[in-house]
């Protein structure tokens, strides 16, 4: 097993070097970015929610950012396990993000619409991780991963539904 420097300390990813797994940390970091900013929006949809999908909504929308605050949990904890930090400050995020904040009050059916743009930004940043993982041969990542892909492609269903 090679020991390798990260963050000034000596680190053991098991099966992998430092440099091996430099691509999947970018990816995550992506995706974790993506996450953040996703959150606060999901948050923000929750609470200024109006109309008559009201209540349907406003639960729709707190179930998903609940899903997702799990999600940033796991894939912060994730890039931890290669030895690396994920600190970024607000501005950071934002500038690593692909998702953008929404700044202008918008009907229920403009944030449903804004919620499927934004899975299909997540949904690629998921496949850049696993493209990433396969080409190491990191299983645990891949896989966690295709849990979320598998997950977001279902309530991507769901919510395409909903505009019907």
């Amino acid at each position: 097993m090679e020991a390798v420097k990260a963050n000034n300390k000596t680190f053991k990813k098991i099966g992998f070097t430092y440099l091996e797994t430099a691509e999947i940390v970018v990816t995550l970091n992506t995706l974790l970015a993506n996450y953040q900013v996703f959150y606060n929006k999901l948050r923000n949809f929750h609470w200024n929610i109006e109309g008559p999908d009201f209540f349907e909504l406003h639960e729709e929308f707190e179930n998903e950012y609940n899903t997702v605050k799990e999600n940033i949990d796991i894939v912060a904890e994730r890039i931890r396990v290669f030895g690396v930090k994920s600190n970024f400050s607000l501005k950071r995020t934002l500038e690593l993000a692909k998702i953008k904040e929404q700044e202008k009050d918008i009907s229920a059916l403009e944030m449903v619409r804004e919620v499927l743009r934004d899975f299909e930004i997540i949904h690629d940043s998921m496949l850049d991780g696993v493209n990433a993982a396969l080409e190491t041969g990191d299983v645990a990542t891949e896989k966690m991963l295709t849990d979320f892909i598998t997950e977001l492609e279902k309530r991507h269903w769901m919510f395409t539904s909903y505009l019907k």
